[in-house]
């Protein structure tokens, strides 16, 4: 299920701007303040946070809760090949939000969802742990 329409996602579009960068370029690095996030649209990106690391390909949305709340970023985003990203700013995609409450709603539940699986993932993983 998409989270957003048709025309939101024309205004994410028309709104946004792509970047490019170079093998070893950094997109963020964590610490750095947060105002947007990122599809990748080429290439590859490596997401570092807490020793964790993640590889983001095309179709991926990096620092997504950047989009939502303003923040610090977590994890540090560096480009493994030639890439390019669409920035989403946070200030576009609240506008878009306002201009399509379903969508908002819809977005909100996909968090609760996340968040309520996070949290049963954390508890399980507790449990494991007092075994």
């Amino acid at each position: 299920m998409r989270l957003l329409g048709d025309t939101s996602l024309r205004m994410l579009a028309i709104g946004s701007e792509q970047r490019d960068f170079e093998n070893g370029d950094v997109l963020f690095k964590a610490g750095d303040t947060a105002d947007a996030g990122y599809i990748v649209q080429r290439g590859t990106f490596r997401v570092e946070e807490g020793g964790a690391e993640i590889v983001a390909g095309p179709g991926a949305l990096i620092g997504e809760l950047a989009l939502i709340v303003a923040m610090k970023r977590p994890s540090t985003a560096t480009a493994l090949e030639r890439a390019s990203v669409i920035r989403i700013a946070r200030s576009l995609f609240q506008r878009v939000l306002e201009s399509d409450p379903a969508a908002a709603r819809r977005l909100r539940d996909e968090l609760a969802t996340r968040t309520s699986q996070l949290a049963s993932d954390i508890l399980m993983a507790g449990a494991k742990l007092s075994s």
